[in-house]
């Protein structure tokens, strides 16, 4: 077993601090890497970038949001020695930055450097993460009892963020698995007005799920402080579900880990209990 280092970027992320975790139960030797974590590393500092990857024999990539520093980074870390990386990305990527998308240019960028790198890789694509319901975006609007997308009741099957992790750590611990591209997702698709339904439940309290139009999503993050380009980003993510490109299931977890994915009521069940979704 490769005794050097695992570099996790994003260590203090959503599926970054589930990597770490999961690599050091394992007996792995870690080095957490984030603006705030253990080892610093800054994309817009280039003088953390080698301290970053020195002596590191795999890296897990996650792309800030600006894409342009990811080719150089990766390139540098093969230069000094890095052997396998697995990029984080997004199911769907194949139609990220095509016709003046903008929404998911960072994760193409990852994925191509780390085809480029010369070196063995593997990316990770994954459905909406069950966890951006309790840790991330949808979060704040279901305390406060309404979750108002520019989304119909097209399915979305949506994945535990454990699991992405646990694929992820597969991917970088197995050099068998070289060159694969995993579409993770949960096991069955269900809507957003469904994942409300079993948030509110599960909550003991009322929370509504509202379909707006793009442009009065956009009016509303806007109203919330968001820059209206960011805004816009984020809404031809919706409108690239609601396309039905990321419908149907996949046997990307079962294939890498040889179990079912986690379902929505499985993560529901188990995060109600923390008071995460109490009123505010």
């Amino acid at each position: 077993m490769d005794d050097r280092p695992i570099a996790v970027l994003g260590a203090t992320g959503k599926t970054g601090r589930r990597v770490v975790r999961r690599l050091r139960e394992a007996g792995r030797p870690v080095r957490a890497l984030s603006r705030s974590a253990e080892t610093r590393f800054d994309w817009t500092d280039e003088s953390t970038w080698d301290a970053a990857v020195r002596g590191a024999g795999a890296l897990y990539l996650v792309c800030p949001t600006d894409p342009a520093p990811v080719a150089a980074f990766v390139r540098r870390a093969a230069d000094a020695g890095v052997e396998r990386f697995v990029a984080l990305s997004a199911r769907g990527s194949e139609h990220f930055g095509v016709g003046g998308v903008t929404f998911g240019t960072d994760m193409v960028a990852g994925e191509a450097a780390v085809r480029d790198s010369g070196a063995s890789w593997a990316v990770v694509r994954p459905n909406n993460f069950s966890q951006n319901f309790s840790e991330d975006i949808f979060h704040a609007p279901l305390v406060a009892g309404r979750l108002a997308l520019p989304f119909d009741d097209t399915p979305e099957p949506f994945v535990d963020v454990e699991d992405v992790a646990a694929v992820a750590v597969a991917l970088l611990t197995d050099p068998e698995r070289d060159g694969e591209v995993v579409d993770v997702t949960g096991p069955r698709g269900i809507t957003f007005r469904e994942a409300v339904a079993t948030i509110a439940e599960a909550a003991g309290r009322e929370i509504r799920y509202v379909e707006l139009s793009r442009e009065e999503y956009i009016k509303e993050l806007v109203g919330e402080g968001w820059d209206e380009a960011d805004a816009e980003t984020l809404t031809q993510m919706f409108d690239l579900m609601r396309r039905g490109a990321l419908v149907g299931p996949t046997d990307g977890v079962e294939r890498v880990l040889g179990r079912p994915a986690a379902g929505f009521e499985s993560y529901v069940a188990r995060t109600a209990p923390t008071g995460v979704w109490a009123g505010a």
